[in-house]
């Protein structure tokens, strides 16, 4: 099963149960209360990248543990859960950036990211650009206010198996993606369907210079 990129900022996407889930790791994190986050955690793990709902800050467990100068050992724990060290806040920050402008020089070194797939980012950022219009072409008109938090690249780099699948409330579907090369000739493959529209699958390459529909009608 793919990695998810949870893209889900507001709190009328969920169920109650759900909402209640994210916003006790919010809580947990935003209070630097590390046994809290870390049983929250290991008892879900699909919320280890998770945001606070209808939250500004966009931060994660990681970025508030890279906030509050958590030990080690803490930290360690969420990147072995399966925290990205490049998933970004509002600001543009990775966790090692928000510790670095907190002064925690102990976490700078287990906060740099490691990167298992060399893409350059300037190349990884217009895939992303390219892949953001993918989307938009797919969704904006069939869910206008869907306020999504649409996928960032980097994380994928940080993956064994550079794989993720970003689900789409309301679409019965979304976005299956992954690198299918590296370098500066990286493509990005994008698969897409609505589970209830017989025919709905589409296949993007996108690379650095644009996207490009190879493949439609499956599904």
């Amino acid at each position: 099963m793919d990695i998810i990129w949870d893209g889900i900022t507001c709190i009328d996407a969920l169920k109650n149960e759900a909402v209640d889930a994210r916003a006790a790791v919010a809580d947990a994190s935003k209070a630097y209360d590390w046994p809290r986050v870390l049983k929250l955690i290991a008892d879900d793990k699909d919320l280890i990248n998770t945001c606070r709902l209808n939250g500004k800050s966009l931060f994660t467990p990681l970025h508030q543990a890279a906030h509050g100068g958590a030990p080690i050992e803490v930290v360690r724990r969420l990147i072995d859960l399966g925290s990205w060290r490049t998933i970004q806040n509002a600001r543009g920050e990775r966790p090692v950036d928000v510790a670095e402008r907190k002064s925690h020089k102990h976490l700078h070194e287990i906060l740099e990211p490691v990167l298992k797939h060399r893409v350059p980012i300037s190349v990884l950022l217009k895939m992303q650009y390219h892949f953001h219009g993918v989307i938009r072409g797919r969704i904006d008109r069939e869910l206008p206010d869907h306020n999504l938090r649409f996928p960032e690249l980097e994380p994928l780099v940080e993956l064994d198996r550079p794989s993720m699948w970003f689900p789409v409330p309301g679409m019965y579907g979304g976005f299956s993606y992954r690198l299918e090369s590296t370098g500066v000739e990286a493509i990005l493959i994008s698969e897409s369907w609505c589970r209830v529209v017989e025919g709905s699958g589409q296949r993007h390459e996108i690379t650095s210079e644009g996207s490009r529909l190879v493949e439609e009608g499956f599904v």
